[in-house]
């Protein structure tokens, strides 16, 4: 029982496989793969940007504090020098 459903998915994997092959040689499915693409593609720059600007604004936050931390220990140094 369990081979003939393996066989009748391979079959039926197989027939897909086929139909969306012949689809894309239409001029319509190369159209929608085309749209496909560029979707991807947009997506992918999009996220680039996203990764670049989140890169930007954590480096600028680590600056930040760091010239926090500096401030405060010229403050503390400021401080036991006068007591």
């Amino acid at each position: 029982m369990s081979s003939q459903k393996f066989v009748a998915g391979l079959i039926l994997g197989a027939a897909a496989g086929a139909a969306v092959a012949l689809f894309l040689q239409t001029d319509k499915g190369k159209e929608i793969l085309s749209n496909i693409k560029d979707a991807a593609s947009d997506a992918g720059n999009n996220l680039k940007t996203t990764v670049q600007d989140f890169d930007e604004e954590l480096n600028a936050l680590i600056k930040k504090g760091k010239q926090f931390v500096e401030d405060l220990e010229s403050r503390v140094k400021d401080t036991s020098s006068t007591v």
